[in-house]
């Protein structure tokens, strides 16, 4: 049956593209890609009948939502999450493992765009601050785009986090990001040799400390809310001086502590959004007679919900506060492009799961694992079963525990029977459901399993960890068990599951329940340009989107 459900793909795939052509007269003249970082996908529907015209409603009433999308890997984080969405390829096409792993040689963490030949711009840092997409192993939508166009076509790409910008940009975009140090935004020596005069400008015009005496209050009353009451728990881990109740005020005498609050209300969505219409003014972008490509990913959600917790009154009027910023984003590109030249797309880059404690407190068995600890049992069981007084793992960077290979190897060990007795160790600590050696996962041994297909869509045969660990439902599991109130990274359904939303010229009004993987946006957004897909992408055709016929 395999091979005739892969013709089927395939004719598929066929029928979409030769039907391409006869539903586009032309390239729009703009794609804009959104991205909200952690927008779980049942957030929206929660507060749907409250959106206001405009914003998440104009996806609603004029485009095709997808409410069941997927990520198909476990490693639910913001770099390889982004990385999906923009090549349509798990792990092993696009080479992000994480948001960090280790280097066994080095014995140091390597950030996933850290980059030592590209120094960000006017910064004396570190080498390891440096900054370029050159750990992302497949070509992304709009790399395909520039290529297929000859250069005319442009890809531009803004966040907060310089993640959530270069990995959508691509090999031949132009990333920039937000500085939590000097509250400006900033690119790489990877992009120009110095700021465009319309990017100095901007930072010039000191954006942020319009902020510095505001404070974030609710935008509707309170009554109205539904964690109208979940408004000062004692997990919750405000940034700055935010404080843990409404309203949460941003003065603060020290920059670097203003600075870095800010991404954690909506005013740092608002901020990025007021960059990215200067770079739409000043770029000429869409109206230069060829498809342009604008990346925004809004990181404020993600900074909120791993602050509050996504059941909390924080979380939920950030929603709010978040439409009217996509209302605002929206109209703007009505003025300066025409919103029925452009294919806007709207999507996330992981889940998130609640507050450990507040799923405790409902009488859940949900609890913070510690690192320091396990790792010490890891390693006390170990150094007994091998008979060496070394410890043999050496980092634990989520999802993976990293062995030191070199010293296994001087011992004459088998790394592959080290790493099944390291998985085995460590699923004798509890709120812990799986454990994968890299072995096994790359040599395909293991049961063919929803989780096992997971966790081998997330493995990279160097970046990876050793093993994969797995925790039990809702419980946290972080390198800094109580820096957060929440957070994400596991392969169930709260952390793969987000929406998928388009709207443009082509694009019908539907909303589909069926389930769909976000790994087939990129493919579907090249066939809809007429343009091959990524170099690394797995992913098929999203249904019903390119022809009417191929809908359920």
């Amino acid at each position: 049956m395999k091979p005739r459900f892969n013709l089927t793909l395939a004719l598929l795939f066929l029928h979409a593209v030769i039907h391409c052509g006869p539903l586009l007269a032309k390239q729009p003249n703009l794609v804009l890609m959104i991205t909200i970082d952690q927008l779980r996908g049942d957030m929206p529907w929660r507060v749907e009948e409250r959106f206001s015209p405009g914003g998440f409603r104009y996806f609603f009433d004029q485009g095709t939502v997808y409410v069941n999308a997927h990520f198909e890997h476990l490693v639910t984080t913001t770099a390889a999450g982004h990385a999906t969405l923009v090549t349509g390829a798990n792990t092993p096409g696009h080479g992000i493992a994480a948001n960090e792993w280790y280097d066994t040689l080095s014995h140091q963490p390597v950030y996933n765009t850290e980059d030592h030949e590209h120094p960000v711009i006017g910064v004396k840092a570190p080498a390891n601050e440096g900054r370029s997409p050159r750990n992302l192993a497949s070509s992304t939508f709009g790399d395909e785009l520039v290529s297929a166009s000859a250069g005319k076509s442009r890809v531009f790409s803004i966040s907060i986090k310089d993640r959530g910008a270069i990995i959508p940009g691509g090999q031949l975009g132009k990333a920039f990001w937000y500085s939590k140090t000097t509250g400006e935004f900033v690119t790489s020596t990877y992009y120009y040799p110095q700021y465009p005069p319309w990017v100095t400008r901007w930072n010039a015009a000191d954006h942020a400390n319009q902020y510095r005496d505001k404070s974030w209050t609710l935008l509707q009353d309170r009554e109205t809310y539904i964690f109208r009451d979940q408004d000062d728990r004692s997990f919750e881990k405000p940034d700055g001086s935010l404080g843990r109740t409404f309203p949460h005020a941003l003065a603060n005498p020290d920059d670097k502590v203003f600075f870095s609050a800010l991404r954690s209300t909506p005013m740092g969505d608002q901020l990025t959004l007021s960059f990215l219409k200067a770079l739409v003014t000043a770029e000429s972008l869409g109206s230069k007679g060829h498809a342009d490509i604008l990346a925004v990913s809004f990181s404020a959600t993600d900074y909120i919900g791993h602050d509050f917790g996504p059941n909390s009154l924080e979380a939920e009027d950030n929603l709010l506060q978040l439409d009217q910023t996509l209302q605002e984003l929206l109209g703007f590109i009505d003025a300066e492009v025409g919103l029925e030249n452009t294919l806007a797309v709207l999507s996330s880059d992981h889940g998130v799961a609640p507050a450990p404690e507040q799923m405790a407190l409902l009488g859940l068995t949900a609890k913070r694992h510690q690192p320091q600890q396990f790792m010490a049992q890891a390693n006390a069981a170990l150094r007994a079963r091998f008979n060496t007084h070394s410890d043999l793992a050496v980092a634990f960077l989520k999802p993976g525990i990293y062995l030191d290979e070199p010293e296994i190897e001087s011992l004459g060990l088998d790394l592959a029977e080290v790493e099944r007795a390291l998985a085995a160790e460590i699923l004798k600590v509890p709120g812990f459901s799986m454990a994968f050696s890299r072995s096994d996962l790359l040599a395909g041994v293991l049961p063919d399993t929803y989780r096992t297909r997971l966790a081998a869509n997330s493995i990279h045969p160097v970046r990876s960890g050793n093993v994969i660990l797995v925790q039990d439902p809702f419980w946290f599991l972080s390198s800094e068990p109580e820096g957060d109130a929440a957070t994400h990274g596991s392969p169930y359904n709260y952390d793969t599951h987000v929406p998928i939303m388009l709207a443009g010229p082509g694009i019908g009004n539907n909303r589909s329940n069926r389930k769909v993987l976000i790994r087939d946006l990129a493919p579907t957004i090249s066939a809809y340009l007429g343009i091959p897909a990524p170099s690394g992408a797995s992913g098929t055709l999203l249904p019903g989107l390119l022809d009417p016929d191929l809908a359920d």
